[in-house]
C-alpha cells in the first residue's frame, strides 16, 4: 500500500496541461503497453538481477551453474548427505537448505533494491527524473521503509527462522546495484525518445 500511497503525493509533471486527455474507450489504466513494460521489459531486468544474485552465491559456495542443472531431485533428498559440488566438496541436506535459503534471501533483497528504481521511474510518464526531482517525501519514506523492512526480515532472530531467511554478506547486497542503474537508464532513455519524437514508435509501444 505504501508505494501506491506515495505516488498519490507526487506533484504533476510540468507538461501535464499540454497533453491530450485519455481516450476513455481505449486508454485504460491497465493495457497491453503497461503489461509489456511491467513484465516484458522492467520485469525481465528485475528477474535477471534476482537470478544473478542466486547464481553468484551458489557459485561462490561451490555450485557452478552447470552443476545445478538436473540437481533438484538429489538436492531435495533428505537421505543424501554427501552431495558433491563442482569442486568435489560434500554437502549435507541441512547445509544445502541453508545455502538455498540464503539464495532466496538474496533474491528477495535484490527485488527490493530493483523496486527502488521501479518506484523512481514511475514518478513520471514523460519527464526525466532530473526534471521532476525527489521532493516527494512520502515516496522517500517508502524507500527507507522498504529497506529497513528487508533488513528486519533478514536479520531479526526467530523472524528469519520462521521465514527461512539468512543474513547476507555485504558484497552480495551489491550485486543488484548495476541492475538498479540499468532500470533507471533504460527508462530515462525511453522517456527521452518519447519527448523528442512524440507520437513515434516508442511512444505508441511503451507509453502507458
Amino acid at each position: 500500500m505504501i508505494p501506491a500511497i506515495s505516488l498519490a503525493y507526487e506533484k504533476g509533471e510540468t507538461d501535464i496541461m499540454k497533453r491530450r486527455p485519455r481516450d476513455p474507450k481505449h486508454d485504460r489504466l491497465v493495457n497491453q503497453r503497461l503489461i509489456s513494460m511491467a513484465y516484458g521489459q522492467i520485469g525481465l531486468i528485475q528477474a535477471g538481477a534476482g537470478f544473478s544474485s542466486y547464481l553468484v552465491i551458489m557459485a561462490e559456495n561451490g555450485f557452478l551453474p552447470s552443476r545445478l542443472l538436473g540437481l533438484r531431485k538429489s538436492w531435495e533428498s533428505i537421505e543424501i548427505n554427501h552431495l558433491e559440488d563442482s569442486y568435489g566438496q560434500e554437502w549435507t541436506y541441512e547445509q544445502r537448505k541453508q545455502l538455498e535459503y540464503t539464495c532466496h534471501t538474496a533474491f528477495f533483497v535484490t527485488i527490493v533494491i530493483c523496486q527502488w528504481a521501479v518506484l523512481i521511474v514511475c514518478k513520471t510518464r514523460r519527464n526525466s527524473i532530473f526534471q521532476q526531482g525527489m521532493n516527494n517525501w512520502m515516496l522517500n519514506f517508502r524507500l527507507v521503509f522498504e529497506t529497513v523492512l528487508a533488513a528486519i526480515i533478514s536479520y531479526t532472530p526467530y523472524l528469519n527462522t520462521a521465514l527461512h531467511t539468512y543474513p547476507l554478506k555485504f558484497l552480495w547486497r551489491l550485486i543488484p546495484i548495476p541492475y538498479f542503474f540499468l532500470i533507471l537508464v533504460y527508462d530515462e532513455v525511453r522517456k527521452y525518445i518519447i519527448r523528442k519524437d512524440p507520437g513515434g514508435w516508442v511512444e505508441r509501444e511503451t507509453y502507458y
